[in-house]
């Protein structure tokens, strides 16, 4: 697809992204997080420009044919760049004094239709969905809707992965900037927000967020008119260029949640089994403090929101 932003470029443009130390808890505008604690380091890696479109997970539907056709290979899906080919290190997991690193996809537990159906009526959750069952004029908005495994699925079909999720908010905060927000300090719709092209008025240039698409008002959301095409928020580019890492949807991380991170943390990710699944970023009906990188959400892998997209990473 070569219908993304506002250059019309392609929708699979992947941007490098230098590796560096961060902390993953630092201060921010909403004054919940007030120290720099969790510190992490990343190793450099590609990371999609744009959220995956209704039009690109269309093909992946049709390659996976109603379950007929491409499902993942076992242990597909892994950072392959890192740690020899074993990819990233399970944080807190030692097994018999070793490290632990990432399994990759569990094609004996997962190729199946209970965690993969993109079906239409599974991608349909509501007033929001962004899928149509033939392509029509929605190909250019975020899909929704979606499971972690199919996210995941998609990315390992896409010859990418899930980022971790401190690959994520490496991105999204600017890595050691650990800025307020992606594109920097500006308050969306706050001081400081260059007039009109900001959020609320018309325009939303720095996020999709608070229901303010596409109107400039912020009210409740009443369909998918809310939801922009990818890359409409031209002003909130990140550090290396990502666009939509704050607001228009939460993005599906590779992790586990766990409530409290494992300290410190050299390319890893929380891959002890829990309950729950992480999402980053916030949606374009989440409100302002949703859009800073420290903040974290969750839910159970298999949940599908009209608020939950994602994007993939790739090896350097």
């Amino acid at each position: 697809m070569s219908n993304c932003g506002a250059s019309s470029e392609s929708c699979c443009t992947s941007l490098e992204v230098p590796g560096g130390t961060y902390y993953r808890t630092y201060p921010d505008t909403s004054d919940e997080q007030t120290s720099e604690a969790d510190p992490a380091s990343v190793s450099g890696f590609r990371m999609d420009k744009y959220l995956v479109t209704v039009g690109r997970f269309r093909q992946f539907v049709i390659a996976w044919s109603n379950g007929a056709g491409y499902l993942p290979a076992a242990g597909t899906g892994k950072h392959v760049h890192l740690n020899g080919g074993s990819g990233l290190v399970s944080a807190g997991a030692v097994a018999g004094g070793g490290v632990v690193y990432e399994s990759g996809w569990d094609a004996t537990d997962w190729n199946n239709t209970v965690d993969i159906d993109p079906v239409n009526g599974n991608l349909d959750c509501g007033a929001f969905w962004a899928w149509t069952g033939t392509a029509g004029n929605q190909e250019t908005l975020p899909i929704d809707c979606v499971n972690w495994f199919e996210a995941y699925a998609f990315c390992i079909w896409d010859g990418g992965f899930l980022p971790s999720e401190a690959e994520w908010e490496f991105v999204a905060a600017g890595g050691s900037a650990q800025l307020a927000y992606p594109w920097g300090s500006t308050i969306p719709g706050g001081t400081g927000c260059p007039g009109a092209s900001c959020c609320p008025g018309p325009g939303c240039q720095l996020a999709i967020y608070d229901c303010f698409f596409p109107s400039g008002t912020s009210s409740s959301c009443t369909g998918v008119t809310n939801i922009a095409p990818v890359g409409t928020a031209t002003m909130g580019a990140g550090r290396w260029g990502q666009l939509d890492m704050a607001g228009e949807m939460s993005e599906w991380n590779l992790d586990w949640y766990a409530a409290s991170y494992v300290d410190p943390c050299t390319d890893c990710a929380y891959l002890t089994t829990a309950s729950y699944r992480e999402f980053r970023g916030g949606s374009f009906y989440d409100g302002e403090e949703f859009l800073e990188p420290p903040t974290r959400d969750d839910n159970g892998p298999g949940l599908r929101d009209n608020g939950v997209g994602f994007r993939c990473a790739r090896t350097p």
